[in-house]
């Protein structure tokens, strides 16, 4: 690796983890589509994984009191059922697949994100113990497969109109769980690269400078303001990918 590619490689971690304390999601989101320019699929992903553990086990403690234990409980259970799936998938998957599957699933996500916040709609789901266990089982099969857990937990927590904060530490706690099992799936099912262990500890640092300035964000700035933007930054990177991709598959 370059020193231009771990530079963006450290920019892209700082960003991600200051976008991640501040709102409870993003940096798999954000830092995916990057990650993927700069570094090999199968390694990208590894590193984003191993990076949203570092970074989400160092935020967690700063909004323990509000965790919902319970919901955490059953969104854990079900990414652990889901995670095998993902792994499966991911060692059969084409590059250029993953990349589409990465820029789809980023600007889709912005999207939803978007149209709930400017329609400024009611819960159009009830939450539910089945329901929480399914986004759950969605999410560890995208956590193995392009390294992203946020978006189906978030999608389905904001239509069921969850409070803010209280999603935010339950998210924060969640990311924390389910990246140790699918890190330790990893290293169980295909072995970690030496050098992308000495890459994750380079950067690591730069995650947890994200995640210290995160936390003091999200305490001081309005919801409205921390989603506007989560949306704007998700949705420009999301958009990108799936250029970058298409003039892959097009040349």
């Amino acid at each position: 690796m370059g020193l231009g590619d771990w530079a963006g490689l450290a920019a892209t971690s700082l960003f991600a983890a200051i976008l991640q304390a501040t709102t409870g999601f993003g940096f798999a989101v954000l830092a995916v589509p990057f990650f993927l320019m700069l570094a090999p699929p199968g390694e990208a992903i590894e590193l984003v994984v191993v990076m949203s553990l570092a970074m989400s086990a160092a935020a967690v403690s700063g909004v323990r009191r509000a965790i919902e234990p319970q919901l955490l409980l059953r969104l854990t259970a079900g990414s652990l059922l889901g995670l095998p799936l993902g792994l499966a998938a991911f060692s059969h998957a084409d590059p250029l697949l993953v990349r589409l599957a990465a820029g789809i699933t980023v600007a889709a996500f912005a999207a939803v994100l978007a149209e709930s916040r400017w329609r400024r709609r009611r819960a159009r789901l009830r939450q539910r113990p089945a329901g929480d266990l399914a986004a759950g089982v969605v999410s560890g099969i995208a956590t193995a497969l392009v390294g992203m857990s946020g978006p189906p937990v978030l999608i389905y927590l904001m239509l069921a109109g969850m409070p803010v904060q209280a999603m935010r530490a339950t998210l924060l706690a969640f990311f924390a769980l389910v990246y140790a099992a699918t890190v330790a799936a990893h290293i169980a099912a295909f072995g970690v690269a030496a050098a992308t262990w000495k890459a994750a500890a380079s950067l690591v640092p730069m995650a947890w400078l994200g995640a210290w300035i995160g936390l003091r964000l999200g305490d001081r700035l309005a919801p409205g303001a921390t989603v506007a933007l989560a949306i704007a930054v998700l949705g420009a990177s999301g958009l990108y990918t799936l250029a970058v991709a298409a003039r892959v598959a097009l040349w």
